[in-house]
């Protein structure tokens, strides 16, 4: 936390963290043809970073990964109490003590991130495949503009007339925002990075707010005092899932600058960031993450953080929900499909969701503004979610989430989630930010008029849908036996290394 207290942006830089540092790591070579990262999973810890079901690497036989030294998490995060330390590790792209990454050594610069003009990411390990070809029509990052299909307005625009006079006598942040709505950066993050590579401008000459604040929509984090004119770039990666090509493609864009500077961090949050990179290159690295179905849309200040999902979604033996679509539904809603989306670009706060696929809770939804916990409806056995909300980790209060007294369908996860985020969005405080999280809210309402609040606001936004969100919290079978101490259906939290089969319990 310290690292992150000491940057130019104080107090909001630090609010803006995924998770605090640690020279906690470890190097992997291998010249196996199939590699597995496996992050080390425990009950006690916050969610471990990459989702170990889908980070199987694939060795490419023409660039041996061997090339390619990998910093992989071994910190664990510990328990949960007040003063936890959090951990984190950064991973360096590529080694500066061997040889580079076949692609950087060989192809310089301008050719390291649009390697391919036409371009296809396969559907691996429950990927999406999508296309990128510049003759179908389909439309850069780069070449989006506000008043397109995509962004019709910024997100100020889209606040109620209420909403607009509490931010008008509310603090700093929502002052800049109404001078210039944050989704601004969207589309100028492209103009900036023409102007410095065209030599019109420096970042020195950027208005600060623009840098140091506004650019956080866009994923980018400038600190001012310790890496003047560098910046990191937080991605949005829904349960983790990433691919060989993503790791590479990190590898590439960090590889070609100061190794001091040029790493990659793994989040508590299932998240990547790249640090050291300089702005020029932003429209690069940004049309380059859309071809491989990733973004870095709304991942800084009052937006919603990556979705976190279990680490071993599709291959745990004792799964209830398998997480990965329903965190990439989710994410697709918050970002327009990695667009952007100025509709929820304008939160009085910074949101986090969880998905939990298990008893064990690997997502640990009970730190999150919405968490959803992996229950059966008692009449039909269909599987969803009873919904809990209002959880708050900081160094300012710890808060666990509180039930709601909701259950959800998983195919309606996403459709409730996009009414609590715009009822908190247009009735959330515009005060001070140390109280403008959702638990201040719920706090304020009760939680009956909370969620009396959410489920006439679900109504209003889906009426074929109308009761949806309505139905209580459906009675978990392995819960407690009245009058009792004993669950019915006991179970033993498990602590669970990689992604292997392995004997889980005492002397194993």
């Amino acid at each position: 936390v310290k690292e992150h207290q000491n940057g130019a942006g104080g107090r909001e830089e630090e609010e803006d963290c995924d998770d605090a540092t640690s020279d906690n790591h470890f190097i992997v070579e291998s010249q196996e043809k199939i590699i597995y990262l496996t992050l080390q999973v425990r009950s006690s810890s916050l969610p471990t970073t990459i989702c170990c079901t889908e980070a199987l690497l694939r060795n490419n036989p023409k660039a041996p990964f061997s090339m390619l030294r990998l910093l992989l998490l071994s910190a664990i995060c510990t328990a949960i109490p007040v003063n936890a330390a959090i951990r984190r590790t950064s991973l360096s792209g590529v080694s500066r003590s061997t040889t580079p990454h076949r692609s950087t050594k060989e192809f310089g610069r301008k050719k390291r991130m649009l390697r391919l003009s036409k371009f296809t990411t396969t559907a691996i390990a429950g990927f999406t495949e999508s296309s990128y070809d510049d003759d179908n029509g389909y439309k850069k990052a780069s070449e989006r503009r506000f008043g397109d299909s995509d962004w019709p307005q910024y997100g100020t625009k889209y606040l109620p007339k209420q909403t607009i006079e509490r931010a008008e006598r509310g603090n700093k942040i929502e002052k800049l925002k109404l001078e210039k709505c944050g989704s601004a950066a969207f589309e100028e993050v492209h103009e900036f990075a023409a102007a410095i590579r065209e030599g019109t401008t420096t970042w020195e000459d950027l208005d600060i707010d623009d840098a140091d604040v506004r650019l956080k929509w866009a994923g980018l984090f400038h600190r001012r005092k310790r890496t003047p004119g560098r910046f990191m770039m937080r991605l949005k990666v829904p349960n983790g899932l990433l691919t060989s090509d993503h790791m590479r493609f990190f590898a590439d864009t960090v590889g070609i600058y100061p190794a001091d500077v040029g790493v990659i961090d793994i989040t508590t949050r299932q998240n990547i960031q790249l640090r050291g990179i300089e702005l020029q290159d932003m429209t690069e690295l940004i049309d380059g993450l859309q071809m491989r179905g990733l973004s870095n849309v709304q991942s800084g200040m009052d937006n919603i953080r990556n979705l976190v999902g279990s680490p071993i979604a599709g291959i745990d033996p004792e799964e209830l929900v398998d997480t990965r679509d329903i965190a990439k539904d989710i994410d697709a809603m918050i970002t327009n499909d990695g667009k952007g989306n100025p509709k929820l670009a304008n939160l009085p706060r910074k949101f986090n969701i969880a998905v939990s696929g298990s008893r064990d809770d690997f997502a640990h939804t009970s730190i999150n503004d919405i968490g959803l916990r992996p229950c059966p409806n008692k009449e039909s056995g269909e599987m969803g979610f009873n919904v809990i909300v209002g959880g708050y980790f900081s160094i300012k209060r710890v808060m666990e989430s509180i039930p709601m007294d909701i259950w959800i369908k998983a195919e309606d996860a996403a459709r409730f989630c996009e009414a609590v985020l715009l009822y908190f969005r247009d009735n959330g405080s515009r005060g001070d930010r140390q109280k403008a999280r959702l638990i201040w809210l719920i706090e304020d309402m009760g939680m009956e008029g909370f969620r009396q609040a959410i489920s006439d606001k679900y109504d209003e936004m889906f009426p074929k849908k109308k009761g949806g969100a309505a139905i209580p919290a459906q009675p978990e079978p392995w819960a407690v036996a009245a009058g009792t101490n004993t669950p019915t259906q006991p179970h033993k939290k498990r602590d669970i290394l990689g992604v292997h089969s392995q004997v889980i319990g005492s002397g194993d």
